[in-house]
C-alpha cells in the first residue's frame, strides 16, 4: 500500500489489538488470532500490531516478527495493518523492514530510548525509520516525546510522513501543530477513548481505541457521535463507561493495559497475563472491574 493511499484509509476507528501470553508468558498465537476474527466483524478503519497495547517494549524482535505476521496472516487484506517499531536506529529500521517483509500496509513509529534528544537527532532517529521501507509513517508523540510546531515542520519534509498521532492528550498544544501544519497529516488522536470529544471538537475524525479491543462497537459509537458534533448521547457514554473505565486505569501503571485484558477474559475474548514492569489487575479488583460490565452489555 502506498503511503497515498494509506493515508486515505486512515479515517474512523485504529484497533490496538494486545498482544496475548499464555501463564507462562510465552506468546499465544491462537488467542491472538481469536481476538482478531471477533474484531474484524467490526468496520474499523486499520489495525497496529506489537505498539503500545500490544505491548512492544516487552518482545524480542523474534516475537515481533511472529506476532506482526500472525495479524497480517489473519488480517487477510481487509484492512491496512501498521507495526509498531522504535529503540534505538538500527532496531527500529530492522523491525520496520521485517515487518514490510511481513506484509503490513505503514509503520507506526515510537520515540526513542533516549528522552529529550536534541532536534538534529531526532530527525535523523525518524528519517532513518523512513529510509528503511518505502511505507507509509507514522509518528506517535508520546511520553518524553512532544515536540512544538517547530520541530514538527521539519519532521513534515520526510517523504513518507502521512499521520501524526497524538499521545500526550494535550489539546491546546495538539491544536496549535495541527493549526501550523495544516491539512500536510492525517491528525490521530491517541491519548485514549476518553479523549474523543476533545479530539473530535478540533476536527480530528481519527482515532485509536483500546476499547476496540473489548467493545469495538462502542468505540465505532463513540466515533460516530462525535463526528456529528455534541449530543447527550455522546455524554452518557462518556459519563457511565469510558471516563469510568479510564478512572479505573489510572490507579496504577500498568492498568492501561492489564484492566483491558482483564475485560477481555470477562467477556470471553483471550486477554491473559502483562509482562513486567507492567502489572496484573489485583485479584480484589476483578470483581470490582467484573461489575462495571453491566452497563456494557448493549455493546458487547
Amino acid at each position: 500500500m502506498s503511503p497515498d493511499v494509506l493515508r486515505q484509509r486512515l479515517q474512523g476507528v485504529i484497533a490496538f489489538p494486545v498482544t496475548t501470553f499464555k501463564a507462562d508468558l510465552s506468546l499465544d498465537l491462537a488467542g491472538l488470532r481469536k481476538n482478531l476474527r471477533e474484531l474484524l466483524k467490526h468496520p474499523v478503519c486499520a489495525v497496529v500490531a506489537a505498539a503500545g497495547t500490544g505491548e512492544l517494549y516487552s518482545l524480542s524482535p523474534a516475537e515481533h516478527h511472529v506476532v506482526v505476521k500472525t495479524v497480517v496472516e489473519e488480517v487477510k487484506g481487509q484492512v491496512p495493518v501498521l507495526a509498531g517499531t522504535g529503540f534505538n536506529p538500527p532496531l527500529a529500521a530492522d523491525l520496520a523492514r521485517a515487518s514490510a517483509m511481513a506484509g503490513v500496509d505503514g509503520i507506526l513509529a515510537f520515540p526513542p530510548y533516549y528522552p529529550q534528544p536534541d532536534e538534529e537527532g531526532t530527525l535523523a532517529y525518524y528519517q532513518g525509520i523512513s529510509k528503511a521501507t518505502k511505507l507509509g509513517l507514522i509518528i506517535y508523540s508520546r511520553d518524553w516525546f512532544g515536540p512544538g510546531p517547530g520541530l514538527v515542520k521539519k519532521l513534515a519534509k520526510i517523504p513518507t510522513l502521512v499521520a501524526w498521532k497524538d499521545g500526550q492528550g494535550d489539546l491546546r498544544k495538539f491544536q496549535i501543530i495541527k493549526q501550523a501544519l495544516g491539512d500536510r497529516f492525517r491528525w490521530v488522536g491517541g491519548a485514549g477513548d476518553d479523549m474523543v470529544p476533545g479530539y473530535y471538537s478540533m476536527g480530528v475524525r481519527t482515532y485509536t481505541s483500546s476499547i476496540a479491543n473489548v467493545a469495538p462497537k462502542l468505540s465505532l459509537r463513540l466515533h460516530e457521535l462525535a463526528s456529528a458534533g455534541h449530543s447527550a448521547e455522546l455524554t452518557k457514554l462518556m459519563d457511565e463507561i469510558v471516563i469510568p473505565l479510564y478512572e479505573f486505569r489510572a490507579r496504577r501503571k500498568g492498568y492501561e493495559v492489564s484492566v483491558m485484558k482483564s475485560l477481555m477474559d470477562m467477556v470471553g475474548l483471550v486477554g491473559g497475563p502483562v509482562r513486567a514492569p507492567l502489572v496484573d489487575v489485583r485479584p480484589e479488583e476483578v470483581k470490582e472491574l467484573r461489575a462495571t460490565l453491566k452497563l456494557w452489555k448493549k455493546w458487547l
